[in-house]
């Protein structure tokens, strides 16, 4: 408690969230009040016993003009150069962190590259983009403030640049990305301790983190300044949501862009149970049940023979899909992207423009196709097995040659490499040794060799038509 002070996330140069109440909030002293003048909207509020304040500012449209906010209770706090437009939350591990190359102001983000997206960040100076980077940062208890500061043009991360280039090109608005994410981070990390009831594998590493040895080593590493190359610490749970995306909410924004997973690649069933369930109290958190998702899907990786039941990142990819249960989640496939031996390979700007497509199909109604074609139902006729599948308008391949990647199997749960062509919106299957198939499986492999996509290019999803059990653990 104090004089008055606004939450560090609110800067010169930020972008604040079109179309929808933007909550700006802080500390001051007890009953202080505080009124915030932006445009020709006041709002002001009283700071309550903790001295806490919080104000709405009513719905806006994007605007490109750069505007002062005032904030005054006691002082007077001005911040400038502030647009209104859309506004994403892009957190995750390394692939978020990667970099587009190693020339922009943001040293933690300035390794890995990609040329394309090298090249759209040499040309981006005249498009109203702007970023916020969170310092990492770990706590034991949720923070008020974080460390980090609003900055123009390029995000240094590959993805949240290239997500925000894309989606300012075809709205013609404003983008802001706050980027918060932390390489070799596990999803337990950026968890509240509210999840410990309904996840109890959370509430064991809960129990597990406040151990007297562990206390003391977390305690020390956040003594002597947290930095990047503490990795014992970003696998620890709930400390990175205490420190940094608690302090974000609830900032006005469209969503989340969610670029994670490696960490926990050999746990696809707990996996699958604690996205949900992670993104649903998010979303209570920020008071926002409309709230974005937007998951990457973990690209090929992993050098196996392709076969349909090896130990591989597969498993995972069908956990990340159970996001898609979720109203207002999509997950981005990237089934045809990744490097088979580089855990953080550098093909970033067909995801970054992937999600911006899928974004402007679902969050703002542009007319285009953003999913690739999905498993719909199948059918067996005989030695064949037919596949349809939805958003499959123009289904072809990469190559004009037959579409790759699929295997069924009868009764024996044997796997064979199927011969598929396609028909219309369908692909058909057989293989000689499999008289009377009963499943397939598309993709469904470490890095697997793939070439069926839709009209839009977008390549297919990975599924499986069989519930036998898994080789993972």
């Amino acid at each position: 408690m104090g004089e008055l002070e606004v939450s560090p996330i609110f800067g010169d140069h930020m972008v604040l969230q079109r179309e929808m109440p933007v909550p700006v909030w802080g500390r001051a002293n007890p009953g202080q009040e505080v009124q915030v003048t932006f445009g020709e909207h006041q709002v002001s509020s009283k700071a309550n016993k903790s001295g806490r304040w919080r104000v709405d500012l009513p719905e806006m449209p994007a605007s490109s003009k750069g505007r002062e906010m005032k904030v005054t209770g006691g002082k007077v706090v001005v911040f400038k150069d502030v647009l209104v437009g859309e506004v994403w939350i892009c957190s995750g591990q390394s692939n978020m962190q990667y970099g587009w190359g190693k020339s922009s102001p943001f040293s933690r983000y300035n390794w890995g590259g990609d040329d394309e997206l090298r090249a759209l960040a040499a040309q981006s100076s005249d498009l109203p983009i702007r970023a916020f980077h969170v310092a990492p940062d770990a706590s034991f208890s949720p923070k008020d403030s974080c460390r980090g500061a609003w900055t123009l043009g390029p995000s240094g991360s590959a993805v949240a640049f290239g997500f925000s280039y894309h989606l300012a090109k075809k709205l013609q608005v404003p983008v802001g990305v706050i980027v918060s994410c932390w390489g070799s981070s596990f999803i337990e990390g950026w968890m509240p301790l509210e999840l410990t009831d309904s996840l109890p594998h959370f509430k064991k590493e809960i129990e597990g983190l406040w151990q007297e040895d562990s206390v003391k080593k977390v305690n020390k590493a956040i003594k002597m300044g947290v930095r990047d190359g503490f990795v014992w610490l970003r696998k620890r749970p709930n400390l990175l949501y205490n420190a940094m995306l608690y302090p974000l909410i609830p900032y006005g924004c469209r969503g989340v862009v969610w670029y994670q997973g490696e960490a926990n690649g050999n746990q696809p069933e707990q996996y699958g149970k604690s996205l949900p369930v992670w993104f649903e109290q998010i979303r209570k958190e920020w008071g926002r049940e409309n709230l974005h998702l937007l998951a990457v899907m973990l690209p090929g990786f992993g050098v196996d023979d392709g076969h349909p039941n090896s130990k591989s990142w597969a498993w995972f990819r069908e956990a990340q899909l159970k996001a898609n249960n979720l109203k207002d989640a999509d997950v981005i496939n990237t089934i045809d992207l990744g490097d088979a031996k580089n855990i953080h390979p550098s093909d970033k700007s067909p995801i970054a423009q992937r999600l911006a497509t899928l974004a402007n199909e679902k969050v703002y109604g542009v007319h285009t196709l953003g999913h690739g074609p999905i498993y719909s139902r199948h059918l067996v006729k005989g030695q064949v097995l037919e596949v349809t599948f939805s958003k499959a308008m123009g289904l072809k391949t990469t190559d004009g040659s037959s579409p790759r990647g699929f295997w069924i199997a009868g009764e024996d749960k044997k796997w064979f490499p199927a011969q598929a062509s396609i028909d219309g919106n369908r692909v058909l299957l057989k293989a000689k040794d499999v008289l009377s198939p009963i499943a397939c499986r598309y993709a469904f492999s470490g890095k697997p060799e793939v070439n069926l996509m839709n009209g839009n290019e977008q390549p297919a999803y990975p599924f499986r038509t069989d519930d036998w059990p898994s080789p993972m653990p």
